[in-house]
């Protein structure tokens, strides 16, 4: 037994003795290491570890958070959390019932990537660095890399005790050409829950990455209007974790009166080949665990099936104020801050139509692929494409600049007739929520036709 488990252990004693509705413990133990690269020139690189914990508390529906850096004098740190939570309390407390758990969870991932030399790393990154300045007109590159290996010990007052390991791995590349007064970009984002390999042997990619930075420079601008558009399968992805995902997180719902009358379970969104999933009980996903952080077993929730409203995401909190079951989507980036609702892995199921069929009867329309940027505000949302192509007559024609999507959710979901067979899930970049950012979460899809999507240049 290490330290930090002897601690562990320890903490799971002392929450028991005092006098409050519910008490919870976090501990952690962290390594990390960061590359970064602006231009040409090398900007960071390093390792650093972390260790530290919190304890929450509720009394009378109020909760008391305490987190710390130090390890020592832990029941000090336990009543602190529950003299806050009885300062707040004035109501009942509510959480939904789970049975206590006691699990040892290791990782499935053998090699830490930490333990990697950063000359290996680095040596690595140089090669993808050099083929983006190989590339005429482009003006600078941003190149991002960071690896984590986290052991993470629970505790409640209910008697679970759960140990987990979770490894994870980014990588973001971005290449930007200029000529004269024109600048186009093309981005590169990745990632694994720990397999270093998926990081190698990039070099095509990269390369292509950077061509299309520059060839975006002459490509000439879309019409805007309405149009039929078909979204790859990363666009298509962050559409649903955007758009859509976001809207389904309980505490989100709860919380606003409007919302609470537009997502109301069995109205119907879509058409019945609509399914969309959130769930870490997937596997090997950046977004995937066996327990989130309250020891709620990992579920895979359907949020829509078969175009209609089913679920939605939840905490031990708001699945009690709500009346529903718990999802086990309680998360937080680390010990600095409390749980709260959030994403994991967010796709739609694949169909069964082909690409090819797909766009095979549009005679004018647009694919729009991959993804920079983008706003959402409740139900609308503005996405930018990284790529766009004219779809003219059955067939993917001229590349023309990144276009900008805007519309309604709602109304763009009843308008998806068309799902692919070729679902996709994208594991790069991380998801922010109330100052917790980069989750690390994935999303996906298959390609998907969507009637009358307003498009505009980008």
């Amino acid at each position: 037994m290490n330290h930090i488990e002897a601690i562990g252990h320890q903490l799971a004693e002392v929450i028991k003795g005092y006098d409050a509705d519910y008490i919870e413990a976090h501990l952690e133990q962290s390594q990390t290491s960061r590359i970064t690269y602006r231009g040409r020139d090398l900007e960071s690189i390093g390792k650093a570890t972390a260790s530290g914990g919190n304890v929450r508390a509720m009394v009378r529906g109020g909760w008391g958070f305490v987190s710390f850096n130090n390890l020592d004098e832990l029941p000090a740190k336990v009543e602190m959390a529950v003299k806050q939570a009885q300062f707040v309390g004035n109501e009942e407390s509510k959480l939904a019932s789970v049975e206590p758990v006691v699990d040892i969870v290791p990782s499935e991932i053998n090699r830490n990537p930490v333990n990697i030399p950063l000359a290996e790393k680095k040596k690595i990154l140089d090669e993808y660095n050099d083929i983006i300045w190989h590339t005429p007109k482009l003006q600078t590159s941003i190149i991002g890399y960071g690896d984590s290996h986290r052991k993470l010990i629970f505790a409640n007052s209910l008697g679970s005790y759960i140990e987990q390991e979770r490894m994870d791995i980014t990588l973001r590349l971005t290449a930007i050409a200029i000529d004269g007064s024109e600048v186009q970009q093309a981005g590169l984002s990745l990632g694994s829950s720990g397999d270093f390999s998926l990081i190698q042997g990039l070099h095509h990619q990269v390369e292509q990455m950077s061509h299309n930075a520059v060839e975006l420079l002459s490509a000439p601008q879309v019409k805007g209007g309405e149009y039929t558009v078909v979204l790859d399968p990363v666009l298509a992805g962050v559409f649903t974790h955007e758009a859509f995902g976001h809207l389904s997180e309980s505490d989100f719902v709860y919380e606003n009166d409007r919302l609470r009358e537009i997502m109301v379970l069995g109205k119907k969104f879509g058409s019945t080949e609509l399914n969309i999933v959130d769930g870490a009980a997937v596997p090997g996903l950046r977004g995937s665990y066996k327990y989130d952080d309250e020891g709620v077993p990992a579920t895979k929730t359907y949020l829509i099936r078969e175009g209609k409203l089913v679920g939605r995401l939840h905490s031990r909190e708001t699945a009690a104020k709500m009346g529903e079951k718990p999802t086990g989507n309680a998360r937080a980036i680390n010990y600095r801050y409390p749980p709260i609702v959030r994403m994991t892995n967010t796709y739609i199921e694949p169909g069964s139509v082909s690409f090819e069929d797909i766009i095979g009867d549009i005679k004018e329309g647009v694919y729009a692929k991959n993804w920079y940027g983008g706003t959402t505000s409740m139900e609308m949302f503005t996405f930018s494409a990284g790529e766009a192509y004219m779809i003219r007559n059955g067939k993917v024609a001229e590349a023309i600049r990144p276009v900008v999507l805007t519309g309604n959710v709602f109304a763009t979901l009843k308008n998806i007739d068309t799902i692919g067979n070729d679902l996709e899930m994208n594991q790069g970049g991380g998801c922010g929520k109330g100052g917790q950012v980069p989750l690390p979460v994935s999303n996906g899809s298959p390609h998907i036709r969507i009637r009358h999507c307003l498009v505009g240049g980008g």
